[in-house]
């Protein structure tokens, strides 16, 4: 993993976030937030030095997770994506080629884990 890679975190659930956030951090990688995809867009705009998509599917506003995924896949194609849901079972299918899923509650280690392999196919 490259020193301070850069995990934008889409959450609409401010504790969730709150928390993913704390655990991201302490794992050494440098982490920007989002409620929802229309700010999570703004920020991608706006910050090349995004690596790491992490989403939830489930969110208010104009497009959910997955269709984030879908136009960060196309707009931003370097940008590594890990999805996750508590409420949907998400078929390798339904990502974007290269995208990780985790069903919730997922394993932080689990995640981190996605992200460094992730980052290590750079």
């Amino acid at each position: 993993m490259k020193a301070n890679t850069v995990v934008l975190v889409v959450e609409d659930e401010a504790l969730v976030r709150l928390d993913v956030i704390s655990q991201i951090e302490d794992e050494g990688f440098t982490v920007i937030e989002a409620a929802n995809a229309d700010a999570a867009i703004r920020i991608l705009e706006t910050n090349p030095d995004v690596a790491i998509l992490f989403t939830d599917i489930d969110m208010p506003g104009s497009m959910d997770g997955l269709k984030l995924s879908a136009a960060v896949r196309d707009r931003w194609p370097p940008v590594k994506i890990v999805v996750t849901s508590g409420h949907r079972m998400v078929e390798i299918t339904d990502l974007p080629d290269g995208s990780v899923f985790h069903a919730k509650p997922y394993r932080h280690d689990e995640v981190v884990a996605s992200f460094r392999e992730l980052t290590a196919l750079h």
